[in-house]
């Protein structure tokens, strides 16, 4: 019975310690890792062009705001408003953004995984996808603009009327309905 249990107890040992190897493939990515990847990838750059591309459909989404408003605002308005979407977008810390999304990459990918999407972005189909990425999207934000709008439009004019109704009612002010009288 000795023989047995001390068989099973080495057993089980030698297959924890089996279990507790990890595949060097399955290891967590290392900050190294995924900050190659990021370089691959032209991040800091793609996110740049992305961010110019994404100001255009902005700019034109405040145009076409404001429109109806022309006459009451300064001739400039416009191209003030056009340069502090673009003073703002630049002024972002982008280097800062980058660092913070290591840890999670490395917190959502295995080395493997990163060492795998490294080699696909240095490759041609992944260059090439980096390189138009930003037209992508920039295309993708025009597309959704107006349905974005649209949909804006909608949530603004309830939330007027929420607020219009909560002004006529002090009960609905506080959330709480009112309550029949108990007479």
């Amino acid at each position: 019975m000795k023989k047995i249990t001390l068989t099973l107890t080495l057993a089980l040992f030698l297959v924890s310690g089996l279990l507790a190897q990890q595949n060097p493939a399955d290891a967590p990515a290392s900050k190294e890792d995924v900050q190659h990847l990021l370089d691959v990838m032209n991040s800091r750059d793609v996110m740049l062009k992305m961010v110019d591309a994404m100001a255009k459909p902005m700019q034109q989404m405040i145009h076409e705001q404001y429109l109806k408003d022309k006459d009451k605002l300064p001739p400039d308005f416009e191209d003030r408003m056009n340069k502090m979407i673009d003073d703002e977008m630049k002024s972002f810390p982008w280097d800062q953004m980058l660092d913070a999304m290591i840890p999670v990459y490395q917190k959502h990918l295995a080395k493997r995984d990163v060492d795998a999407m490294a080699a696909f972005y240095s490759g041609p189909t992944g260059q090439k996808l980096l390189k138009e990425m930003p037209a992508i999207m920039g295309d993708a934000m025009q597309a959704m603009m107006p349905m974005m709008r649209k949909r804006m439009d909608g949530v603004t004019e309830r939330m007027q009327e929420q607020i219009a109704e909560m002004m006529k009612n002090p009960a609905a002010k506080s959330g709480k309905a009112t309550q029949p009288s108990a007479n």
